[in-house]
């Protein structure tokens, strides 16, 4: 009897079959997360599995290298491409450039997307050049991490970039809860990660994503999980809103247990570490507060 991961996997197979060609270009926006890793295993696995006697196409991850991108999520990447066995390409991508994407009014993933879609099918041409001396090379086919879950996020605006640019998802009609038991299956080290978007996520809508406000959130979280000692499992951000205040999030029940059992708030054992003066460093003003960790909690409006 089929267990149900196997289940689950089998059937992400078989739809990624039906999307994968192997006479062509098969490019995934890669960042080290699980959706994307799981998607990158996927195509990876079903590509090399054909029964094609001669593959004149190729199958590569590209991950969007910018000041928006985590060093620490770099190194994951690196790694669980190396995990799942697929050749990497690491290309800069030019969104912290663009006014629309700096002013973060709303617009910024959408353009970011596009930017990185842009990069991916500039990569494209080089891969075509030098992967076959056939007359003709079929069109790149672009995948991502998207699943069902996110199709109901209405700030999700990188979905309408992936539409402009004809990108397929392999994770479509999977839900996050079936797509992490997928990638515990296909032993991807990363299953049971906490999810890591961009850092430009971490800025209330008007705060300006610059590479100095990108590099506060990043330096902030690092430090802050160092502080808290938190594992790889747990949701945590720092957040910038306007006027530079930050606000601590961390899951709701990590909150609650740490009261508990140390008998003092988060906020108290932070400012008794230094975070609070760390914070300050780094450009924040007016100290800082913690509350339950929400995705996508500054995607809407500056509080």
């Amino acid at each position: 009897i089929l267990s149900d991961s196997t289940k689950i996997v089998d059937s992400l197979l078989a739809y990624t079959s039906s999307l994968v060609d192997t006479s062509a270009p098969n490019i995934i926006a890669f960042s080290g997360g699980v959706d994307s890793s799981l998607a990158a295993a996927l195509v990876y696995q079903t590509f090399n599995g054909t029964h094609d006697h001669v593959r004149r196409g190729s199958v590569l991850a590209v991950l969007g290298v910018s000041p928006s991108l985590p060093d620490n999520q770099l190194m994951l990447a690196r790694s669980i491409a190396c995990n799942i066995g697929i050749d990497l390409k690491e290309v800069p991508t030019t969104e912290g450039f663009d006014v629309t994407y700096v002013e973060n009014q709303g617009q910024a993933c959408f353009v970011c997307k596009s930017h990185l879609y842009a990069a991916l099918e500039a990569v494209t041409a080089t891969v075509s050049s030098i992967a076959t001396s056939h007359e003709h090379t079929k069109n790149v086919i672009m995948y991502n991490g998207t699943n069902a879950d996110d199709t109901q996020d209405p700030t999700r605006l990188g979905l309408v970039a992936a539409k402009a640019f004809s990108v397929q998802s392999p994770l479509i009609h999977t839900t996050k809860d079936d797509i992490r038991r997928a990638a515990k299956h296909m032993n991807l080290t990363n299953w049971n990660y906490a999810a890591s978007p961009c850092l430009r996520s971490r800025l209330a809508l008007g705060v300006e994503a610059t590479s100095t406000h990108l590099r506060a959130v990043s330096k902030a979280e690092d430090r802050v999980r160092s502080v808290l000692n938190l594992d790889k499992t747990i949701n945590m951000r720092v957040r910038m809103f306007s006027g530079k205040r930050a606000v601590v999030e961390l899951d709701e029940a990590w909150l609650e247990l740490y009261n508990e059992e140390n008998g003092t708030k988060v906020e108290i054992s932070l400012k008794f570490e230094g975070v609070e003066d760390y914070f300050r460093e780094l450009g924040f003003l007016g100290g800082f507060r913690v509350r339950a960790f929400k995705s996508g909690s500054v995607s809407r409006a500056i509080v």
